[in-house]
């Protein structure tokens, strides 16, 4: 098939390839492209490891399409999420290893300066695909430049069994902090308990936990980025955390980024905060759990107003890198409509976009279940909460340090007071 310029950009604004293959949209992209990688560019491209096999499936065929046509070749390998941020930041510190990382939250205020000035590549994707939402620039830019790209989000949503809900006595999800724990109670109270992460669980515990925490006017740091989590509002949420977690299934205080998966598809967990990835392989290997199953909004606690943390994948290049526009061709090349939505798609809801364009995808409304994972990115606040996004904030969440303090309360370890005390102290550490 010949594409030319003109039917490729009329081919980019149609949802999917459609029956055209992807090799002949990648090949008129590349023609078209204002990236033009490096002659016989290899990057060495690190990403976090699938939860979704067909977002995998899907994401491969992307990469083969984008070096057959442009004769570059990529080495992907993937990492959990706990083993993201600390391999990548010792490819930052030795200057060798990778060209692109693919990582969570703000990975990129880590090392700013490390990383590839990618403006043109935001500049050029937001002006094509109907402009980059707040959050994304909020992740991507320090300053006026773009440190890194915001590829997709994984919503942190609540997972609830149906039926569970009904004979506990709820005909609808709560929509707030007070209904939330009534639910709770109940569902121990019938053996069909809920459960979120109190470990280190990068995903997960940072995602609930954060909105844990605002939900009740607790912050680590102010405007000016004063350590301010030593409040009456952030011990009212350790009272809540607690509230909840003794109505928990037993474990969760141990829980990784899994553990609320397997628990949920082995029939012994009822509700819990995740991606879409637990329904979409219930719609896999367990269609009954899936029937039974759908999605909610996290409540809304005295704060008055949705206080979610989703995570964000932001790709960043670092500066060292040989081969910098063949980097910024393949981030293009991922977030061009032929490519990104049948990606997308294939994740089922799983991966949110960043891009306005994206609103249109089917994947959003051909399955009710999946809508709600659709506007994850335009709800989400940053780990900085009310702070500046960059370094600081960065640390803090890898840190875990609002993971921590509740899981030192809830678990026992520490009061009220020592737990406040002791994540105060972590804070300043990094906000000096």
């Amino acid at each position: 098939m010949d594409l030319n310029r003109r039917s490729l950009i009329k081919g980019g604004a149609a949802l999917g390839v459609g029956a055209t293959s992807l090799l002949d949209y990648a090949k008129a992209w590349a023609q078209a492209s204002p990236f033009k990688p490096e002659p016989n560019a290899k990057i060495n491209l690190m990403r976090w490891k699938r939860f979704v096999e067909a977002e995998d499936v899907e994401f491969m065929k992307l990469v083969a399409a984008f070096e057959a046509a442009t004769g570059a070749k990529i080495t992907v390998t993937n990492e959990s999420y706990d083993d993201l941020q600390p391999k990548a930041s010792v490819v930052a510190n030795t200057g060798q290893g990778l060209d692109l990382v693919w990582g969570l939250y703000s990975l990129p205020h880590l090392f700013p300066q490390k990383c590839l000035d990618l403006s043109d590549v935001a500049k050029h994707l937001g002006e094509k695909h109907g402009g980059w939402f707040p959050s994304a620039e909020a992740y991507g830019k320090l300053g006026p430049k773009w440190i890194g790209v915001p590829i997709a989000a994984s919503g942190g949503l609540v997972n609830y069994r149906i039926g569970a809900m009904q004979k506990a006595g709820f005909k609808e999800f709560p929509k707030d902090t007070a209904g939330f724990l009534e639910l709770c109670k109940a569902l121990k109270a019938n053996n069909t308990p809920a459960g979120m992460a109190f470990g280190h669980a990068s995903g997960d515990a940072n995602t609930w936990m954060h909105w844990l925490l605002w939900s009740h006017g607790g912050n680590l740091v102010d405007k000016s980025d004063k350590v301010v989590i030593n409040s009456p509002e952030t011990a009212k949420a350790l009272e809540y955390g607690k509230a909840l977690f003794d109505t928990f299934i037993p474990g969760t205080a141990a829980w990784n980024d899994s553990s609320n998966n397997k628990a949920f598809l082995a029939g012994e967990l009822h509700c819990t905060v995740n991606g879409i990835s637990v329904y979409v392989t219930a719609k896999r290997e367990k269609p009954e759990i899936a029937a039974d199953m759908d999605h909610a909004y996290m409540p809304i606690g005295p704060v008055g107003k949705p206080t979610e943390l989703h995570l964000p994948f932001t790709m960043l290049a670092f500066q060292f890198t040989k081969v910098p526009n063949a980097c910024k061709a393949f981030i293009a090349f991922m977030l061009d409509a032929p490519q990104y939505n049948p990606w997308i798609g294939a994740a089922g809801g799983y991966l949110s976009h960043f891009l306005g364009e994206y609103d249109k995808n089917p994947v959003w409304t051909a399955d009710p279940k999946t809508t709600p994972y659709r506007d994850v990115a335009k709800r989400t606040l940053t780990p900085a909460g009310l702070g500046t996004l960059g370094e600081k904030a960065a640390s803090a969440i890898a840190d875990f340090i609002v993971v921590d303090m509740f899981a030192n309360y809830v678990t026992g370890r520490e009061d009220v007071k020592g737990a406040m005390a002791g994540a105060e102290r972590q804070a300043k550490r990094i906000y000096r």
